[in-house]
């Protein structure tokens, strides 16, 4: 069980976000795969391979997403982790002024 640190009531909202916006990113990967997945066996049935279309211009757009969630920020559930790292890093910032 970790300890929350407590936090500034701007850094606390900064946390979040930043733990939302790397949610997002999952949840925006998990859907590119499934619904990716799908296209692929539709086009597999009918024997051409039209679905590698969609998947790189999608695929494309999930990079960028994950270029923009992960390397423009710092970097109970997965949700509460990600906020409770994002405090971590936050308070070891602060904590270097």
């Amino acid at each position: 069980m970790s300890t929350s640190i407590p936090l500034q009531p701007q850094r606390e909202r900064q946390a979040r976000r930043r733990a939302s916006a790397k949610m997002g990113w999952y949840i925006h990967a998990l859907v590119y795969v499934s619904v990716n997945l799908m296209l692929a066996l539709l086009s597999g049935v009918r024997g051409n391979h039209w679905a590698v279309f969609p998947a790189l211009g999608w695929g494309l757009g999930l990079a960028i997403h994950g270029l923009v969630v992960f390397f423009a920020t710092d970097g109970a559930g997965l949700h509460e982790r990600l906020v409770q790292r994002e405090r971590e890093r936050l308070a070891a910032h602060r904590d270097a002024w």
